[in-house]
């Protein structure tokens, strides 16, 4: 095994069996294929192998299966190896483990060993193998996590507090308004410090200063108000952020309470406001969630029909969900009006959408026809669509055929179908397979004033 090959593959899930598969094939019975393949650098069987026996009393086992592995110094295997020992009780080995790691910067190790350490009573040691890395958002974020434990709050405070002073001016344009902070979340961890000691106020005061209010489509200033019942605070913050994050904050606050009403009527309000682009999607799943299909379709179906309305996301919204209620033949009629106002054309993102709906109406030989005969039928996206109605309505053999016309592209979807019809062997091939790496740009220090930038 190449440890650079081995870190390759593993992140691009390319040439090997990626742990969607590793589990299907254990669902499936196939324990011997997985054992096998784990002494063949497949990282991912090697790894389930290895819990597997862990859970089977077998820890000298499975730290044979890891031991290859970990021989290459590779820090996932290494991983690997220390959550399996803390699981069994030796957290100690463990720690010894991935202490030379840490010692040697790598962040993820540090991560790792600083939350390994606060799980098992060592906090303060934790605390102090972090505190140099106060720069880094990821190390600033568990040096703050393992403070709590630690009782050493303040003390996480302090250094949030310095780097906090040292925000600079993200360049020398004085017209740009753009600031550098180091760690760039830092704000934010220091708001959560606040909020821990009881400094309620302060912490949304420190949030209200924010550049970037939400991370994962999560606010963490409208966390906050759910959290300590401020609901008035919540409803004026909800009607002032432009993002919709604090108004979706607010309406699942309500739903939690029973007001489905006052939560449909809070979203309803910011689309209103604002327009409906940042909360179609939540308000479509809060109806469906409360019974109220029907409406969510008319909601979804009135902002589809309106002034540049029809975009993907929203048509395949609306065409689920003629799906999901019986009308599969309303969303056909749908699709067939918007083909008709974009003068007869309808690029694959749009036609694919048929393709369940007709399924669902009994003409999916006529949606395999219409596909194949699409500009865009040809295209490995295309097989891939056609694929999974052929294999929903039980034609599995018919969907290995189209996948196989782009193997690479579609390897995991093909190897996925070729396990249900039993051919492993198969799959496995068609997974391993490797294909030339895509070429590393060389930056030759010029810029392109063409787009793509």
């Amino acid at each position: 095994m190449d440890a650079d090959d081995l870190d390759y593959r593993t992140r691009t899930l390319t040439g090997c069996i990626p742990p969607t598969l590793v589990a299907k094939l254990l669902e499936r019975g196939h324990e011997q294929e997985v054992e096998f393949q784990a002494g063949r650098a497949e990282w991912f069987c090697a790894q389930e192998w290895a819990r597997l026996l862990g859970q089977r009393d077998c820890q000298d086992q499975a730290l044979e299966v890891l031991a290859p592995y970990v021989a290459l110094k590779w820090w996932p295997a290494v991983q690997g190896q220390a959550e399996l020992l803390e699981d069994w009780g030796r957290a100690e080995e463990a720690i010894a483990l991935a202490r030379p790691y840490a010692e040697a910067g790598d962040r993820l190790a540090l991560e790792f060993l600083g939350r390994l350490l606060a799980r098992h009573g060592r906090s303060g040691e934790a605390f102090a193998l972090l505190r140099t890395g106060v720069r880094d958002w990821f190390l600033a974020r568990c040096l703050v996590d393992v403070a709590e434990a630690a009782g050493l709050d303040d003390e996480a405070a302090a250094l949030l507090e310095v780097r906090l002073d040292a925000t600079e001016p993200a360049c020398d344009d004085p017209d740009c308004g753009n600031l550098r902070r180091e760690p760039f979340n830092v704000i934010d961890l220091l708001a959560t410090i606040r909020e821990r000691q009881g400094r309620t106020d302060e912490a949304i005061a420190l949030l209200r200063t924010r550049e970037t209010t939400s991370v994962n489509n999560r606010d963490q200033l409208a966390e906050l108000l759910a959290r300590h019942d401020r609901i008035t605070e919540l409803r004026a913050y909800a009607a002032s952020d432009d993002h919709g994050h604090g108004v979706q904050r607010l309406a699942e606050v309500l739903e939690e309470r029973g007001d489905v009403d006052g939560a449909v009527a809070a979203l309803r309000a910011f689309g209103a406001a604002k327009g409906m682009w940042q909360v179609i999607a939540p308000l479509s799943d809060l109806l469906s969630r409360n019974g109220r299909g029907d409406e969510a379709i008319t909601v979804v179906r009135a902002f589809a029909d309106g002034p540049n309305g029809a975009e993907d996301w929203i048509v395949d919204m609306l065409c689920t969900l003629y799906a999901d209620h019986d009308r599969p033949r309303e969303g056909l009629a749908f699709l067939d009006a918007l083909k008709a106002r974009n003068g007869g054309r309808e690029d694959w993102d749009f036609f694919r959408m048929r393709l369940p709906l007709m399924a669902e109406c009994g003409l999916l030989d006529e949606a395999v026809e219409q596909a194949r005969a699409h500009p865009e039928g040809d295209s490995p996206y295309a097989d891939w669509a056609l694929s999974e109605v052929l294999s929903d309505a039980g034609r599995t053999e018919e969907a290995v055929a189209l996948l196989e016309r782009h193997p690479r592209e579609n390897s995991h979807r093909l190897a996925d179908r070729l396990i249900d019809l039993g051919r492993i062997e198969d799959a496995v091939r068609v997974l391993q397979r490797t294909w030339p790496k895509p070429p590393v740009p060389v930056f030759d220090g010029s810029y392109s004033t063409e787009p793509p930038f």
